[in-house]
C-alpha cells in the first residue's frame, strides 16, 4: 500500500466523479456562448500585490493566501480568487482599448485558500466565474446574475433564493464607514481580534464576522440605507425593478457586504434553500466593482462579476438527488479474433476515430466471450468482428448490439452501414 496521499484539503478526480465536473463545465461553456462571453485563462500564481492591495481587510488576503518567494526573491501567491488576475491581464494587454463597449469574460480555474477543509470547500477549489467590463449599468448587473441562475436551472438546482444589497458608490461607503466606526467604538474592547483589525481597515467587514455574529453591537449596527447618495439609491432601485420585471424572487439584506474589499453598488448571493443545506449554503455570489481596473493602471472602468464554486454545486446536486451522468458509450468496439487480425482491426478503428466515431478495440487477444463482455461494459452500439476470412477478403462482420443483427460486408461499405445503423459523424 502506498504511503503517499494527496495533501489535506485536496482531492483526486477520476471515473464517474470527473464526468460530473465535465457536465457542469460543458453547461457553463454553452451558456457563455449564448451570452456572448469569451474565455480567459490567467496564471495560477501572480505577484502577491495583485491580491494584497493596500489596506485590504478581507480574511482571504489576511489569513488564507498561499504566498511564497521564488528564486529571485519575488513574492508570489497562488491565486485565491479569479477576478484580480483577470483584471490584471485585461489592463496589461490594454484590452479596454479594443472598443465595442461591454466586454464579457469567463474563467474555469482552481483557486487556493488555506482554510479548514469542509464539504464543498477545499483548499484547492474550482470556480466558474464571469466578469463583465466596460459599462456601469443595472442591466449588466442583472444580466450577469441571470447567467448564473440559468446555469443552476440547467443543472436542475431550483431550490435557492437571491439575496441582494447595495454598498453604494465611494461617497456612500465613506459615509457608512464613519457611521460604523462611531457605532462600534464603544464596543470594540468586547469584540474579537479580527473585528478590531477590521475596524481600522474596513469596518464593513465587521458585519460579516462569524465570531461576533450575535454580539449586541452587531444587532444594533446602523443600516447603510441612510448613507446612500441619491445616485446610489437610483441605481439600486433600477436593479430591483429589473429583477421584479423578470419575475425573480429576491430578498434584501442590508448586512450583505461580500468577502472582498473592492465592491461598490450591487452585491448579491444566491443561497440554497434545500432543507438539507448546511452552513456553507452559498451557491454563487458577486457584485459590481468600480476601481479595480484603475488600481492596475487602467482607465476608470466599472465591472460586474461573480464566482461559482464547482465543488459546491456538486454537493447540492447530490443533495437534490440530481443524476449527473455522461454518455460514455462507444459507437464501435473492434474484436480481432486472432493475433493476425490485429493490424487490420487496428487500422479500421483508427479510420473510424478520424471520422468522429467513439471507438476502441481489444489489444490483448482475449477470447471472443471476454471481448463481448468488454463490449457490453463499454456499452458499444456496434461490434466489428475480424478474423482470418475478413482479413483475406477485406470485409468486416458487424453485429448490431441492440437488434442483434449480424452481417458481413466489404470494408468500403463500413462507414455507410454505420451511418445507417447509428448515424453519420462529422469528419
Amino acid at each position: 500500500m502506498s504511503n503517499y496521499r494527496a495533501p489535506r484539503g485536496t482531492q483526486d478526480l477520476y471515473g464517474k466523479e470527473i464526468e460530473k465536473w465535465q457536465i457542469i463545465e460543458d453547461k457553463a461553456r454553452k451558456l457563455c456562448e449564448q451570452y456572448h462571453v469569451k474565455e480567459m485563462r490567467t496564471p495560477i500564481f501572480e505577484h502577491t500585490e495583485v491580491f494584497k492591495r493596500g489596506n485590504d481587510a478581507s480574511d482571504v488576503v489576511n489569513k488564507e493566501m498561499y504566498t511564497f518567494e521564488d528564486r529571485g526573491n519575488r513574492s508570489l501567491t497562488l491565486k485565491p480568487e479569479g477576478t484580480a488576475g483577470l483584471i490584471r491581464s485585461y489592463v496589461e494587454h490594454k484590452m479596454y482599448a479594443q472598443g465595442g463597449g461591454l466586454q464579457r469574460y469567463f474563467y474555469i480555474a482552481p483557486n487556493f485558500r488555506y482554510e479548514r477543509p469542509q464539504k464543498g470547500r477545499m483548499r484547492i477549489h474550482h470556480q466558474f466565474g464571469v466578469e463583465f467590463l466596460g459599462q456601469a449599468s443595472p442591466y449588466v448587473d442583472v444580466e450577469a446574475m441571470m447567467l448564473g441562475l440559468n446555469l443552476l436551472d440547467s443543472i436542475g438546482l431550483n431550490q435557492y433564493k437571491l439575496v441582494i444589497n447595495t454598498l453604494g458608490d465611494q461617497t456612500s461607503q465613506d459615509l457608512y464607514k464613519k457611521a460604523l466606526r462611531d457605532h462600534f467604538s464603544d464596543h470594540l474592547e468586547t469584540m474579537c481580534d479580527d473585528c478590531k483589525r477590521r475596524y481600522d481597515q474596513n469596518p464593513l467587514r465587521m458585519l460579516d464576522c462569524k465570531v461576533d455574529h450575535d454580539h449586541e453591537a452587531m444587532k444594533t449596527a446602523p443600516s447603510n440605507k441612510d448613507s446612500l447618495t441619491d445616485e446610489s439609491k437610483a441605481y439600486y432601485a433600477e436593479v430591483i425593478q429589473l429583477i421584479e420585471d423578470l419575475g425573480l424572487d429576491y430578498e434584501e439584506d442590508s448586512r450583505l457586504v461580500r468577502g472582498l474589499d473592492y465592491y461598490h453598488h450591487t452585491v448579491f448571493e444566491v443561497i440554497s434553500t434545500d432543507p438539507k443545506a448546511g452552513a456553507q449554503a452559498t451557491l454563487f455570489a458577486g457584485g459590481r466593482y468600480n476601481h479595480l481596473v484603475e488600481y492596475f493602471g487602467g482607465p476608470e472602468i466599472s465591472a460586474f462579476g461573480f464566482g461559482m464554486g464547482i465543488e459546491r454545486l456538486l454537493v447540492y446536486a447530490d443533495l437534490a438527488g440530481i443524476e449527473l451522468e455522461k454518455d460514455i458509450s462507444l459507437d464501435v468496439y473492434g474484436m480481432p479474433l486472432d493475433k493476425d487480425s490485429m493490424r487490420y482491426t487496428f487500422e479500421l478503428i483508427q479510420k473510424l476515430r478520424s471520422l468522429g466515431y467513439r471507438a476502441d478495440l481489444d489489444h490483448e487477444n482475449k477470447s471472443m466471450r471476454a471481448q463481448f463482455k468488454l463490449a457490453d461494459r463499454y456499452q458499444a452500439k456496434i461490434v466489428i468482428l475480424v478474423g482470418e476470412n475478413e482479413v483475406k477478403q477485406k470485409t468486416v462482420t458487424l453485429k448490431n448490439q441492440e437488434t442483434q443483427e449480424q452481417i458481413t460486408i466489404p470494408e468500403d461499405e463500413l462507414v455507410s452501414k454505420l451511418g445507417t445503423w447509428i448515424g453519420e459523424k462529422n469528419e
